[in-house]
């Protein structure tokens, strides 16, 4: 996906396994941001970022969610532990991954895997993305995002 494209329609599960549609956020701008997996170093200081500029982003009339092939138990579990106050999607299938084009080869010690890599998408109320962050600071995400709204 690049600048200027509208989002797919489907975006994954929510925690009680019903499916969440673009549609569902009508009229609404969206943050969504793909990462790799619950309760790993990196993924956990990008989630807690982001929950600590939650209100910053929400006042700008931005609705947030996460997206990652974790189960919906799993990120029951991860967003209880960090009091997670938005919605975190699961994508068992890698299907929304693929089709924001985030599912992509990965290489780690040596090794070549499919994975998800960590990138956040900006759009606007009609889901046109505006802004792609393909280098997230995961400490300083809620910042990062903050810094590309404020200069549209």
């Amino acid at each position: 996906m690049e600048t200027g494209d509208k989002i797919p329609e489907i975006l994954g599960l929510d925690a009680e396994g019903r499916e969440v549609k673009a549609s569902d956020f009508a009229g609404k701008p969206l943050i969504i941001y793909f990462y790799p997996k619950d309760n790993t170093p990196g993924c956990t200081a990008e989630a807690c970022s982001i929950r600590d500029g939650y209100s910053e982003l929400t006042a700008l009339g931005y609705t947030v969610i996460g997206i990652s092939k974790d189960s919906a138990a799993s990120h029951v579990r991860f967003a209880q532990k960090y009091e997670l106050p938005f919605l975190l999607l699961s994508d068992p299938t890698t299907e929304v991954n693929q089709a924001f084009g985030v599912w992509q080869k990965k290489k780690m010690a040596g090794r070549e895997y499919m994975g998800t890599v960590r990138t956040t998408f900006i759009t606007d109320a009609d889901h046109r993305i505006t802004r792609i962050i393909k280098k997230v600071d995961t400490k300083n995400a809620a910042a990062q995002i903050m810094k590309l709204i404020n200069n549209e």
